[in-house]
């Protein structure tokens, strides 16, 4: 019989980083279940790449841990992660290679067959929108194609857990309206962190958000329920008396 998969698809607890004397992320502890799409949302520097290195097992924590469907990233990272897609800040690939090349090679990474691999290839190329580039040289993509290529990557192995670090940064509008339909229509299978600084990401795709300053959590909540902190019942009104005061908004009394 097949292991079930925990119902906490992510999990960090106490996640803490420090670099000489900078606490970069301290004490930082949330779980994303299945269906949830969550927006870990903060200023620039705020900690959020940090955390989400932490969290994807590619940056060794100084305290705390991070698992993935039950599988802790630094204890059994293999399991950790097979279970789940990362998509890092930038979208790292090889620039020479197609997209299909690039693909093809990633579900090899991955221990896909030949069948899944091309079952795999035909459900990304489809759902990123790959068609008009797969025989074209990632070098030679426009930056919102080759966000689309680093997603199809990451969603390679139909993983139930997504990390995804700023996967709209430098897009152009229509770009950004694209990403987030796909972020949208995979939400209900899938686990999902964003990490963003656009407050008007998480009112578009996210069912939940953790606000986050200065390495540590000062907020989590549904988008709307943080909005009613501030006086104003907004969303950039909770967020910038967080993030710039570090303390709690008077919730309106109107």
């Amino acid at each position: 019989m097949a292991a079930s998969v925990s119902p906490v698809s992510i999990e960090l607890h106490r996640l803490t980083r420090r670099f000489g004397s900078l606490t970069a992320v301290e004490d930082v502890s949330f779980t994303v279940t299945k269906g949830e799409v969550v927006g870990l949302i903060g200023p620039n520097g705020a900690g959020k790449t940090t955390a989400m290195r932490m969290a994807s097992g590619f940056l060794r924590p100084t305290a705390g841990t991070a698992t993935i469907c039950g599988a802790d990233v630094r204890a059994r990272p293999t399991e950790a992660h097979r279970a789940l897609g990362y998509l890092p800040e930038g979208a790292p690939s090889y620039g020479d290679m197609t997209t299909a090349a690039y693909l093809r090679f990633v579900a090899g990474a991955q221990g896909l067959r030949r069948g899944q691999t091309r079952r795999a290839l035909d459900r990304v190329a489809s759902l990123a929108d790959l068609g008009p580039v797969w025989r074209q040289r990632i070098e030679t993509l426009s930056k919102g194609y080759r966000r689309r290529v680093a997603l199809a990557a990451a969603l390679i192995h139909d993983p139930p857990a997504l990390i995804l670090d700023e996967p709209t940064d430098g897009l152009d509008p229509n770009q950004r309206h694209e990403m987030r339909r796909l972020v949208t229509a995979m939400a209900p299978g899938k686990a999902i962190i964003i990490s963003t600084h656009m407050l008007e990401e998480v009112t578009a795709v996210c069912s939940r958000a953790v606000v986050i300053a200065r390495g540590r959590i000062l907020a989590d909540g549904k988008p709307r329920e943080l909005a009613r902190l501030s006086p104003r019942q907004t969303l950039d009104d909770s967020f910038r008396a967080l993030t710039q005061g570090g303390r709690r908004p008077e919730a309106s009394t109107d």
